[in-house]
């Protein structure tokens, strides 16, 4: 069956898209065949796997809108997994969508023929509540949340979830929290540690055991248009994203491993 992860969080800097991209990346190298969906109208994501977003035509605005299928849309990349590309022009999706009827589950239904050729669908969703990320989150069964270690984040990690619940009663029940994932983690600073404690006090076993490092060669990996195992497989930014990948992975199949086999402290 396949997995539909929305990586969200309203708050922006947060590792959304160094996390879909390199999750990506990671999972496709261990064997998994995974789409990555970008609904972010940056683009970020779409150039950080070697893919030129001006050039990269239809993409996922056409399929929102309905000029185009999934199946013309999808572009496979270099790293072994396939990406539905975005550009500015995805920007104009708010408005276009406006008269439409449906508009919150034109990504799901754009989905459905293409489920059974993936294990794995990750979308990369933009720092606000809009209608893109609406389609993101109704058309996903759970979603993965990105987050610093720090006071703030605390606060924009309350609002996500009071997000979440309203769409959840609203447009998609079947709606979860997968993960918390913890990025540019460092594990020296005082707040930080307190922070990671309070989310495990809170959410528990939905914090990911892994956790993402702050890291030079995962920041420089996007502006080569590759994921970092692509860039740097002997860095701690890749170490730490197979680790996530192999983590998910046991989560699926009800494997529990040691926390110093998942590439963090024990």
């Amino acid at each position: 069956m396949t997995k539909i992860l929305a990586v969200t969080n309203q708050k922006g800097g947060v590792g959304k898209t160094t996390t879909a991209v390199n999750l990506s990346a990671c999972l496709a190298a261990l064997g998994q065949r995974v789409l990555m969906i970008d609904l972010d109208p940056q683009g970020n994501a779409t150039t950080g796997c070697g893919v030129l977003k001006r050039e990269a035509l239809p993409t996922v605005y056409q399929i929102l809108i309905g000029r185009s299928t999934l199946n013309d849309a999808r572009i496979r990349t270099d790293f072994g997994f396939d990406i539905l590309p975005a550009n500015r022009e995805l920007a104009g999706a708010e408005v276009d969508l406006v008269g439409i009827e449906g508009r919150e589950y034109r990504l799901r239904d754009a989905l459905a023929p293409v489920l059974g050729d993936y294990d794995f669908i990750l979308m990369d969703c933009p720092p606000a509540l809009n209608m893109l990320t609406v389609n993101g989150l109704v058309a996903a069964q759970a979603v993965m949340i990105p987050m610093q270690c720090e006071y703030y984040a605390l606060e924009g990690l309350t609002d996500l979830v009071a997000t979440l619940k309203k769409v959840r009663a609203h447009l998609n029940r079947e709606l979860e929290i997968e993960g918390l994932l913890r990025t540019m983690f460092d594990p020296r600073s005082t707040l930080t540690q307190q922070v990671s404690a309070e989310l495990i006090e809170h959410f528990g076993s939905k914090v990911y055991r892994t956790m993402i490092p702050r890291n030079v060669r995962l920041a420089e990996a996007p502006s080569y248009g590759k994921p970092v195992i692509a860039f740097d497989r002997q860095s701690r930014g890749a170490q730490a994203y197979s680790a996530l990948a192999q983590e998910i992975l046991d989560r699926r199949d009800g494997v529990v491993r040691p926390a110093a086999e998942q590439g963090v402290p024990a």
